[in-house]
């Protein structure tokens, strides 16, 4: 079987390095950071994604029981800390995400929304700004209508998305993984997340759970 994460045993070592990669600043050579994200949590039991860097280290956890809350998913670093909690909408008629800070569920800091019609759009889903007031319990703001945040293009069930800024430009990609040793292919539940430095590398990663919440072919997370 080829070995998807060589490193899993230094994953609370690789916690003290991990604010680099959620505080992003553009380095000396603009080199992007790539992980690799792996569609299973490491707990049995549990439905989730495991992402690690480039060097094997776990950076990311999504561990999420059958019992869990509906509605909600908490990313957390490697020792297990939650950085950014995702809960759906409610009262809303189509698929409509709130991303808050940590595991607060007031004032969200994102919005995501799914492209509802894709005749007329190459888009899978808006991100605009949170607003400042929320009811917290995952209702839909009052807010005026904002402008996209970043806009979420490609196809997630190939695992080929670019996600794009305001200015139009390129700031994340999803990616099919090279086949590893002895060109055993990985499939689409193991794949690349280049995150470019402009960009919130932890964000990055609740827009990759949200797009397989929205467009994922194999059942949703019991949330």
């Amino acid at each position: 079987m080829t070995k998807v994460y060589p490193n899993a045993n230094t994953a609370i070592a690789a916690a003290a390095s991990f604010e680099k990669l959620i505080n992003p600043c553009p380095s000396s050579d603009g080199n992007p950071v790539v992980l690799t994200v792996w569609k299973k949590s490491l707990l049995f039991n549990c439905n989730g994604f495991t992402v690690f860097d480039a060097t094997g280290n776990l950076v990311f956890r999504v561990d999420t029981y059958c019992s869990g809350s509906k509605g909600e998913i908490s990313l957390m670093d490697a020792s297990g800390k939650s950085l950014l909690t995702i809960r759906r909408k409610r009262l809303s008629l189509s698929d409509n995400w709130l991303i808050y800070n940590g595991e607060t569920t007031v004032n969200p800091i994102l919005s995501v929304r799914k492209q509802v019609n894709r005749l007329s759009s190459k888009s899978l889903a808006h991100v605009t700004s949170g607003c400042a007031s929320s009811s917290g319990n995952g209702s839909s703001p009052v807010s005026s209508p904002k402008s996209p945040l970043y806009d979420i293009q490609g196809s997630y069930p190939q695992r080929c998305c670019a996600v794009y800024d305001g200015d139009r430009r390129r700031v994340a990609e999803i990616k099919r993984k090279e086949p590893g040793v002895g060109g055993v292919a990985f499939g689409v539940d193991v794949f690349r997340l280049v995150v470019q430095p402009e960009m919130d590398a932890a964000v990055a990663m609740a827009l990759v759970i949200l797009l397989d919440q929205m467009f994922g072919s194999s059942k949703r997370f019991s949330i």
